[in-house]
């Protein structure tokens, strides 16, 4: 039961994320995003929590929740962008596209092979959805710190899939991509602060002019 008022949270967390335009606010969701995930290595199971499990949370909980937001405020306060320009879809219909993906992602799950002993049914749901969001954002957004945002929603929803069937994967793997999400979160967040002492801006649909 706790679980699964996590995950709704984590879908709540989705869909501000598509209906907020102040970058501040979707990073602290995100970043919020980030701690809940880290409970969930210690509530998926039947059985209580083991040292591994608790290991996954606490360095989850720190890059998620901490160091990820950390740098990301880091590159808003460099690049001196509050608000997201209009975005290639807007907000009230990306809500809307929110909600329809989200009818679609229970859908799907049910489909889906079922998950081992303990695992709560709306974790598939709550997992494609973060990956259906995370897509979502790096598509129809022109900052380009919300190509960052959508990715680290994109990866929390392959977290999330990994941390509800935990005994069925390695602590390696696991271990494995949060690393390589913090790595690719540190060079976007350089990246950025580059392209906007270069260009004045951070707007992914005028860097596209420069291959005229």
């Amino acid at each position: 039961m706790k679980l699964d008022w996590i995950l709704v949270l984590l879908v709540l967390g989705n869909l501000r994320l598509l209906a907020s335009t102040r970058l501040g606010a979707k990073i602290r969701t995100v970043a919020a995003q980030g701690v809940l995930l880290g409970l969930v290595p210690l509530l998926a199971g039947v059985h209580a929590p083991g040292l591994r499990a608790l290991f996954v949370a606490v360095v989850g909980m720190t890059l998620k929740g901490v160091v990820f937001p950390w740098l990301l405020f880091r590159a808003v306060r460099e690049t001196r962008v509050s608000r997201d320009v209009q975005p290639y879809v807007g907000y009230s219909a990306s809500v809307l596209i929110g909600v329809v993906g989200l009818a679609s992602m229970f859908l799907i799950s049910e489909r889906l092979a079922p998950f081992p002993a303990g695992a709560s049914s709306l974790l598939v749901t709550a997992a494609l959805f973060s990956l259906f969001t995370g897509l979502f954002l790096i598509v129809s957004r022109k900052r380009a710190i919300n190509q960052v945002l959508g990715f680290l929603v994109l990866e929390n929803g392959v977290f999330l899939f990994g941390a509800g069937i935990m005994s069925e994967t390695s602590l390696l793997v696991e271990i494995g991509i949060l690393l390589d999400v913090f790595v690719a979160v540190f060079v976007m967040g350089i990246a950025l602060f580059h392209i906007n002492r270069e260009f004045d801006h951070i707007e992914t649909d005028r860097l596209s002019s420069l291959k005229n």
